[in-house]
């Protein structure tokens, strides 16, 4: 993996250096690092001439573009009032409850952080959730241990392999 320094540069060249060109590059930095360090947003700060404030403004507005490290799955849990009438809290329940971990938190091992969103646009489909890039719908709470068992024992065969 680049220094964090050499993958902004290579974003910048990719993208520009203007303001309008801050999104793309704190999106690039988040795919590659999974989150953007302190020093990540001094660097895009540096390499685009602008306040680190202006960075870490925008970086915390919005809720895609993590700030803290995060686990190698990211659960996002939909808190829209459409999820939240379709059983939203029994969801998040189920999740807390399997990978023993509270909202805002990642597990001990670093596999999974749990998080809320605003919506993930499956309100006809709702509840639902996303993690990482892929997205859960129609939430049970059946259906969600048996997701997570998926990814859980994914951990366990790349372990094994290693």
């Amino acid at each position: 993996m680049k220094p964090v320094n050499e993958l902004v540069r290579d974003l910048a060249n990719k993208h520009g250096r203007e303001r309008h060109s801050l999104l793309p590059i704190l999106q690039g930095v988040v795919e590659q690092e999974h989150y953007l360090s302190e020093l990540s947003m001094i660097e895009i700060a540096r390499e685009l001439n602008i306040s680190a404030t202006e960075v870490y403004g925008t970086a915390s507005f919005y809720s895609f573009l993590e700030h803290r490290k995060m686990g190698r799955y990211v659960i996002r849990i939909c808190k829209t009032i459409t999820c939240s009438m379709k059983g939203e809290k029994i969801i998040l329940q189920a999740i807390e409850d399997m990978l023993k971990i509270k909202l805002g938190e990642t597990s001990s091992d670093g596999n999974f952080s749990l998080v809320q969103t605003n919506c993930l646009g499956f309100c006809h489909k709702a509840p639902a959730m996303l993690i990482n890039n892929e997205v859960y719908t129609e939430l049970t709470p059946e259906k969600v241990r048996e997701i997570l068992s998926g990814y859980l024992n994914k951990r366990e065969e790349e372990s094994n392999v290693n």
